[in-house]
């Protein structure tokens, strides 16, 4: 499987930090936030990746280069506009080659099990499986609601109507990883603003199963000032190690 990471980001929440460094390169226990995911991905056996550049982006590309330094396969989308998380993935899909594909945020630490996670996508048929967690701020980051069966009903309270499951309903956060197949946004126009979500919600009104994978280890996402403070504090402390 191949994987994306979503890099195009402003960073405008950090500043100013990323006044001069775009985002995806601050370092957490000296390791750029972007190679924690590409280490987490190999570890996983993904080698061949896209990402997506906007704001600073030839700094990323320089850092990175075409991974070989890492043994991966690294290749570039460069957005001279925003497109989005949707319209983004939208702009590389000639990368996926039809396949189902992995995409991640490169702002994201998470400890996160890369193979069960693959083997459950794999085995249970889905369009996309997004990676959810337990939190109790879910409605704050967009509740994503699933019943028993592991099948997505509802994102940010899209999706199906209340009485299409029997089962009990769980509301978790997306975690900012899924899989998704390339044919879930043939709807969406090429070189469009557009956020996946939107695909996603359209694809569970037309009758498509999207799942949901519990993750419960560490997560952080690098969104703001303070969450970076701690995002290093927890690395220092143990809390997460990068993947070998």
């Amino acid at each position: 499987m191949k994987a994306m990471i979503l890099a195009a980001g402003l960073g405008t929440r950090l500043r100013p930090l990323t006044d001069s460094i775009p985002k995806p390169l601050l370092p957490v226990g000296g390791t750029p936030l972007i190679v924690w995911n590409l280490l987490l991905l190999r570890a996983g056996g993904i080698r061949e990746v896209i990402i997506n550049l906007h704001y600073l982006g030839s700094m990323i590309e320089e850092v990175l280069g075409d991974g070989s330094r890492w043994d991966m396969q690294i290749q570039y989308s460069h957005e001279p506009e925003l497109l989005g998380t949707g319209g983004g993935l939208k702009a590389a899909e000639w990368f996926f080659d039809g396949q189902p594909f992995l995409v991640m945020n490169s702002d994201t630490l998470i400890d996160l099990d890369l193979p069960s996670l693959l083997d459950f996508h794999h085995t249970h048929g889905g369009v996309a499986t997004l990676v959810l967690r337990d939190d109790p701020q879910a409605v704050q980051w967009g509740a994503v609601e699933s019943d028993d069966q592991d099948s997505i009903l509802r994102i940010n309270g899209q999706g199906l109507p209340e009485d299409a499951s029997t089962s009990v309903m769980t509301s978790r956060m997306f975690a900012g990883v899924h899989i998704l197949h390339p044919s879930i946004m043939d709807a969406a126009p090429t070189g469009t603003f557009f956020s996946i979500i939107d695909s996603y919600t359209r694809a569970l009104t037309e009758g498509s199963r999207l799942l949901g994978f519990v993750q419960a280890g560490y997560w952080s996402d690098i969104g703001t000032v303070q969450r970076y403070a701690q995002a290093k504090d927890d690395v220092e402390a143990g809390l997460l190690t990068l993947a070998s």
